[in-house]
């Protein structure tokens, strides 16, 4: 299995050297030249395995040039008991007849994050020692909220790696915040930027193919690599939660074996739901994929026209990890479509950068509509979300996922599809405490961010996790903000 560049398909690396490296040096993202296949038979076979093992079964598909030794280091490290609190990992709940919640929240930051950013450090640095790298690892992270704090946990104190992580000020949770800005270990950075999150995941991107600076950190012994999911690393364990929750459906009793689900994902950068995607690719039974956005619907837009364009409002939302205007993994499914079309690429994404749209061609609209469904809701629709499901179920839904199961309402209701779906949970509740209190009709502007959480839990008797209880007492180690022009100065004088 080898690594071609969306943006020039002669490039050809090892899984690796991929994960290694992040993105490529053309600005391209790295994708597998060719999907495996998986036989039903092997995807039910799972369901006898912990996820740790499912886990190794997966990479193994994907990773072909680390041994399974070193494939079973990665995952049995990840994915445990100290760091999940669930031996399962990742949880399936019932919400109601033939509808799933697929809790992807029980790792040690509460975000679905957890669940590739645990591992990634184990694949970065196995990849080091595999291609003989002998220079440092820096991490330069952007961050809507969830990924900046799951990857600064995922690599505190690791060897031979630096972690950097910006994100907007203004356009995180109070609870987000706090999390990063307290965040331990001598090998950390956090800065805040004045901008919203696609000014930091630009700023990223540009620092990251600037000859300049990637010279500049050469000469110190040190090179870039990514923890968002432009790295392979980062997308390849979101696959596996997909369809280990297939197998885990069938063996509950849930489907029978060879029966199609939906899966409803609420996404910004369009990560979670490509990688479900793959797992479709791959033999997963899959009959839509249901893309769910909130205000900032350009994702719901562009899967409904073919016509991708980011010139419009900015909205802040109660959702704050979906405050998102360019999706970048958008990219890797367009070059699947596109035939591995590279020049195709180049020109629709040299039009965004150029004019902020771009329109893809009628054949590539086709085969996207053939696989995704898409819609959005706004703050005051997830906020009746939240109430209408806790009144009715006593199940409590984040921000975002009350976004993935108003879209999915709206999705039966257009189009009267009763296929068994599964919906992504992405976050624990507590992590948005204030809005989920005001869905409620609790909310008291009076109380501060623990104040709120201890409020939430009176409401709703569900446990509030340990690491954000501990946050309280934790004291604020980074405050700095910058200007979004300033982050290549920063970074630079940072690693100095």
């Amino acid at each position: 299995m080898y690594y071609k560049s969306t943006r020039d398909s002669s490039v050809c690396v090892s899984s690796a050297q991929a994960i290694a490296q992040g993105i490529s040096k053309d600005g391209g993202l790295f994708v597998p030249s060719e999907l495996p296949k998986l036989k039903l038979e092997e995807i039910i076979s799972l369901g006898d395995k912990t996820y740790p093992e499912r886990a190794a079964f997966i990479f193994s598909k994907f990773l072909t040039d680390f041994t399974e030794a070193e494939i079973r280091y990665c995952t049995d490290n990840a994915y445990t008991d100290k760091a999940f609190d669930t031996e399962n990992i990742c949880e399936i709940a019932h919400l109601f007849d033939g509808t799933y919640m697929l809790e992807l929240w029980h790792g040690p930051t509460c975000a679905f994050k957890d669940m590739a950013l645990q591992i990634l450090p184990y694949l970065i640095t196995t990849s080091a020692k595999k291609i003989n790298l002998d220079k440092k690892v820096v991490i330069l992270v952007a961050t809507s909220g969830d990924t900046g704090k799951a990857a600064l946990e995922g690599f505190k104190d690791v060897e031979g790696t630096e972690i950097m992580v910006f994100y907007p000020d203004d356009g995180v949770s109070a609870m987000q915040k706090k999390q990063m800005t307290t965040q331990e270990g001598e090998n950390v950075g956090v800065c805040a930027i004045k901008g919203n999150f696609d000014d930091a995941q630009n700023g990223v991107k540009a620092i990251f193919t600037d000859e300049s600076v990637v010279d500049a950190l050469s000469q110190s012994g040190k090179m870039f690599s990514s923890a968002n999911s432009i790295n392979w690393g980062r997308l390849a364990p979101q696959i596996i939660y997909y369809v280990s929750s297939y197998a885990q459906l069938v063996k509950d009793g849930e489907i029978n074996a060879g029966d199609k689900i939906n899966i409803v994902v609420p996404t910004g950068n369009f990560g979670n739901i490509l990688a479900a995607y793959y797992a479709k690719q791959m033999g997963v039974p899959v009959n839509k994929l249901i893309c769910a956005s909130n205000s900032n619907n350009v994702l719901t837009d562009f899967l409904q026209t073919g016509v991708y364009d980011r010139n419009r409002k900015f909205y802040t939302t109660i959702s704050p990890s979906m405050d998102i205007l360019i999706s970048s993994n958008l990219e890797r499914l367009l070059y699947h479509l596109s035939g591995d079309n590279d020049k195709l690429i180049r020109e629709w994404f040299e039009s965004l950068k150029q004019t902020g749209r771009y329109e893809v061609t009628a054949d590539v609209f086709e085969k996207i509509k053939n696989d995704f469904c898409a819609g959005y809701c706004n703050d005051d629709e997830t906020k009746d979300l939240i109430k209408r499901v806790f009144d009715k179920y006593s199940y409590l839904c984040d921000t975002h996922t009350a976004v993935a199961v108003k879209v999915y309402e709206d999705y039966v209701e257009k189009t009267g599809d009763k296929t068994k779906t599964l919906i992504a949970s992405t976050a624990n509740p507590y992590k948005f405490s204030s809005s989920v209190l005001s869905a409620l009709g609790e909310y008291d502007e009076n109380l501060d961010e623990f104040e709120l959480v201890e409020k939430l839990n009176q409401v709703s008797k569900m446990s509030v996790p340990k690491s954000l209880a501990e946050l309280k007492d934790k004291q604020v180690r980074f405050t700095q903000i910058i200007d979004k022009d300033d982050m290549k100065e920063f970074v630079l004088s940072a690693l100095a």
